[in-house]
């Protein structure tokens, strides 16, 4: 079994406890150039919200920075982004999904910038 596998496999029994759970569930992916965070619905058939490093929005705000998506400080800039769309789109609280990544780095930062920003979870 290899790196991505085992990733694979960790997420999916993720998602299966979250899913049984029937809350809103925030997906997070991180490449080594971008990370990406999404809003998915109880019912897990449809992405409400998203945001990531790609957006024109976060990249103006990362222009003046080396990295400009795969480091921290992009990170946490993506999770109060898609905490303050939560929040404008009714959504208190969700069920955190990382994937399969290790709550580590980039990931950590995303969490725990969107519950600063309000998003419970």
């Amino acid at each position: 079994m290899d790196k991505k596998q085992s990733r694979l496999r960790r997420a999916a029994a993720t998602r299966r406890k979250i899913s049984k759970l029937g809350k809103h569930r925030l997906s997070v992916f991180r490449s080594n150039a971008h990370i990406y965070a999404s809003i998915i619905g109880p019912e897990g058939n449809r992405v409400l919200i998203t945001a990531s490093t790609v957006e024109p929005e976060v990249r103006q705000k990362l222009a003046g920075e080396a990295g400009k998506g795969g480091n921290t400080a992009a990170a946490s800039l993506v999770g109060q982004r898609v905490a303050e769309k939560a929040r404008a789109a009714g959504i208190e609280s969700v069920a955190f999904d990382r994937s399969g990544f290790r709550y580590h780095g980039r990931v950590k930062a995303l969490a725990e910038a969107a519950r600063e920003a309000g998003l419970k979870f």
